[in-house]
């Protein structure tokens, strides 16, 4: 059981790891965005287009991972909590 708990809090850590990860992708995606949109609407061209190629192939799956991580962890975390009622 010991042994179980410790790999059970090894595997929450990672996905906790890469959830943090991941907000940090999306929120620099988005900060991304929007330096390209007002980039656009003055006349500077601030990475708006490279940011349009990498919308399906980086950002997508990224906001992906990231709702699934949450739904993951939180049913993780429900799950354990209604295995070892304390």
């Amino acid at each position: 059981m010991k042994n179980d708990d410790a790999m059970k809090d090894r595997l929450i850590g990672w996905l906790n790891q890469l959830l943090v990860l991941d907000v940090f992708l999306v929120l620099l995606s988005f900060l991304w965005l929007a330096i390209g949109v007002i980039g656009r609407s003055i006349g500077v061209p601030l990475g708006l287009d490279l940011w349009y190629r990498l919308w399906e192939p980086v950002f997508t799956p990224a906001i992906g991972i990231l709702m699934a991580g949450a739904i993951l962890s939180g049913l993780i975390s429900w799950v354990s909590k209604r295995l070892n009622p304390s």
